[in-house]
């Protein structure tokens, strides 16, 4: 043993010498910990100070004459889209909003007297069906005001042309474009790369027209799935034209006969067939604005975005009476907490139990946009709906789609309520296991060997073709929860299950025959959910209370979910809105594995 013996005096000095170091070293320490809290601190005040400016800087001057502007190429969600590139913005923490404020933004404007019409940049429009139905119809409602709606694009689809049609006057740049080429529906199939790659997808379904499966067993449409599609196609390019022939009279065969024979292919021959008013320029355009609110040449019109009027308007949901809780289901359906832009099940149990429990809330509106997901996490949210029913009024309002675990999760509620042109139906199930084995030994060179207590102890593992007995066993369960689906449907919308089997099988239906078939209610939007819940609470005043809660300022500023979101927003400017439901297509492959799937057939692109 070393023994280390240190004389009384050096000790001493020893100790006096460590004790000053650790002085020293506390004493940096502590100043590089106030230098980096004040700096915080600083920060934190800076950025607010920001803030503050940005919001000063933002409130938009709503002044007599002003007009109000609202891009079609802006994706309008179910919730105020808040995410943190958006709230940086230099121009004004303008923060998009969402469907339902601009509804009531829009009906806001029609009692403005400071609000003399609304200018819609029409260029493309990236919202879905439902979507630009509640936009269309919010803006018929403010032209029984007199005051004007105007379109303009340089380059005018037939997406932007849906809502366009409504305005008084619509005019496209004289050298731009006019789309008038009739809908068309793609969808992407698998099975050709899955071959290649040596994998093969063991696929379990019930209902014929469960088509979520085909990309992964097809290289194209089956037969029930082109006869449905074409069958929901049809009935929304008939509402298109329908709604066009009113508008600007002309008859929908004749619409249709200028699709079918190409006869658009410049605007001038738009005006010719009265799709449009007129080719003219962007200045031109500017120029009968100002006639119609009497500014001189030279005065510069007051346009105020929706995005900036909604500044000035920020209590939309109002601020008197008891509460209604509404409560946004966007996204895919599936189990735990999810995250952003889904709907976990642990998270709206939560929601629709705290809204049921709570004595403050008279009524829920819960508003679906979501094609499905999980099977066990749409029957837990049911359950959820099932119980508040029994408490409280409950009416769902679908957006534009509210189909396959979408549908499961609304088929409780009191009333449904639909636009025509959502898509609502698929109802039923299927799952995949993929085996993978052959792609594992000859693309990779892995093989797998082990020990098992029985033949069914690694069932549905991925390292082997199932047999006949693991086959059996997962077809059962997809069966299983296929008649339960079933019976929700006939125990919530009163039909007997025979008549509900007619109308299932997957199939998909538009919210036109939905409502014929029963597992539609009334059609309407939104506003119109709330209202009828409000009626059946039997409330004259009431505010709106809007889940989930969106986050705080604050919280977006010191990262949470930051990086997710900086990621998300980038893919889809690179893709685009459209391709970006692709890419998220894409993305919902490895949740389809192992778990039984209430989902929707899959993504579809309409031109």
């Amino acid at each position: 043993m070393l023994i280390l013996n240190i004389p009384q005096s050096k000790e001493s000095n020893y100790l006096n010498f460590v004790k000053t170091k650790m002085k020293t070293f506390l004493k940096y320490f502590l100043a590089a910990f106030l230098a980096i809290f004040v700096f915080c601190l600083i920060a934190f005040f800076f950025f607010m100070g920001m803030a503050g400016a940005a919001m000063s800087k933002a409130t938009p001057r709503i002044t007599k004459n002003t007009v109000l502007q609202i891009d079609l190429t802006n994706n309008y969600e179910e919730q105020p889209a808040k995410n943190f590139e958006s709230l940086m913005k230099a121009e004004g923490f303008d923060a998009q909003p969402g469907l339902y404020d601009v509804v009531r933004l829009i009906k806001k404007a029609k009692e403005d007297a400071n609000i003399s019409g609304i200018y819609l940049l029409a260029n493309n429009n990236v919202n879905g069906y439902a979507t630009s139905d509640e936009i269309r119809t919010a803006l018929e409602d403010f032209k029984t005001s007199k005051k004007f709606v105007m379109a303009y694009g340089e380059m005018m689809s037939q997406s932007a042309y849906r809502i366009a049609n409504v305005s008084d006057k619509i005019f496209v740049s004289p050298k731009g474009f006019f789309d008038w080429t009739g809908y068309s529906v793609n969808l992407m199939f698998f099975k050709g790369a899955l071959d290649k790659l040596e994998i093969k997808p063991q696929i379990f379904y019930a209902g014929k027209f469960k088509s979520a499966t085909e990309p992964f067993r097809t290289t194209e449409m089956t037969e029930p799935n082109r006869v449905q599609t074409s069958e929901w196609m049809n009935e929304l390019y008939s509402d298109f034209l329908l709604k066009t022939s009113a508008q600007r009279k002309v008859d929908t065969a004749t619409l249709h006969q200028l699709a079918n024979t190409g006869a658009i292919q410049t605007p001038q021959d738009a005006v010719a067939h009265k799709l449009i008013d007129a080719a003219r320029y962007d200045d031109e355009v500017k120029a009968e604005i100002k006639k119609l609110i009497k500014l001189g040449p030279d005065e510069k019109i007051n346009f105020v975005s929706i995005e900036k009027y909604s500044l000035a308007h920020q209590n939309l949901g109002g601020s008197k009476g008891d509460n209604i809780a509404l409560i946004y289901a966007s996204g895919d359906i599936v189990d735990g907490k999810g995250g952003e832009g889904m709907i976990g099940s642990e998270e709206y149990v939560e929601l629709l139990r705290k809204a049921r429990l709570d004595k403050s809330i008279k009524a829920i509106v819960l508003r679906v946009n979501s094609g499905g997901g999980s099977a066990l996490a749409s029957e837990n949210i049911w359950r959820e709906m099932n119980l508040a029913k029994k408490e409280k009024p409950v009416m769902v309002s679908f957006g534009d789609v509210a189909a396959s675990g979408g549908y499961y999760i609304s088929c409780a509620a009191d009333s449904i309520f639909a636009s025509k042109n959502s898509i609502t139906g698929s109802i039923g199930v299927f799952g995949i296991i993929p085996d993978m084995s052959a792609f594992f030994k000859n693309k990779l060179g892995v093989t797998f060997d082990g020990v098992k207590t029985g033949p069914l102890a690694n069932a549905g593992s991925v390292d082997h073709p199932m047999n006949e007995q693991e086959q059996k066993m997962i077809r059962t369960q997809i069966e299983n929860i296929y008649a339960d689906f079933k019976q929700r449907v006939a125990d919530g919308r009163k039909k007997d299950t025979a008549y509900v089997e007619t109308i299932a099988q997957g199939r998909v239906w538009t919210g036109l025959k939905g409502k014929e078939i029963g597992i539609v209610d009334a059609f309407g939007g939104l506003e119109d959910a709330i209202k009828s819940a409000a009626a059946k609470a039997k409330l004259k005043d009431y505010k709106v209370v809007e889940y989930p809660k969106q986050q705080t300022l604050i919280e977006r500023f010191l990262g949470i979910n930051k990086n997710e979101e900086a990621i998300a927003d980038k893919v889809k400017s690179e893709l685009g809105v459209e391709y970006y439901k692709v890419y998220k297509q894409l993305q919902q492959i490895k949740q389809m594995t192992n778990s039984a799937q209430a989902r929707l057939p899959f993504e579809f692109l309409i031109k």
